[in-house]
């Protein structure tokens, strides 16, 4: 098991920058997928961006062009550069790990994207990010 711990949080103005840092302990596979997710009041939580362990990233069509994932050399934190912030933008952030890395699977009938909740088996608690216009 991963435990995850978000950092970074705070409230910004509209066009304002944040980074939020996600600090991985325990045992981290040697394939893995970690994503960030945001759960905004009364909406569902959605897949903001992904990096596989090979360093391949992945963005949300909302978040491309003005996010940025990145690691530190022995990849136990996971960071998240976010400009050009938008009110839409404010959300709980949240980090989470995939044992089985960030390609899309099959199961069950249903197809699992690399932004799919459902697939990721570890969670942080969160941090609150506020844009205000």
């Amino acid at each position: 098991q991963v435990q995850l711990v978000e950092s970074g949080g705070g409230s910004v103005q509209s066009g304002g920058s944040l980074t939020l840092s996600c600090a991985a302990s325990g045992y981290i596979p040697s394939h893995y997928c970690m994503g960030w997710f945001r759960q905004a009041p009364g909406k569902e939580r959605e897949g903001v961006a992904a990096i596989a362990s090979d360093g391949t990233t992945m963005y949300a069509d909302s978040t491309k062009g003005r996010f940025t994932l990145s690691q530190n050399n022995d990849k136990t934190t996971l960071y998240l550069k976010m400009n050009s912030l938008k009110p839409q933008d404010t959300a709980l952030y949240y980090c989470a790990t995939d044992y089985a890395g960030c390609r899309p699977f099959y199961r069950g009938g249903y197809t699992y994207t690399v932004f799919n909740e459902r697939r990721y088996n570890d969670w942080g608690q969160g941090t609150q990010v506020t844009v205000s216009s």
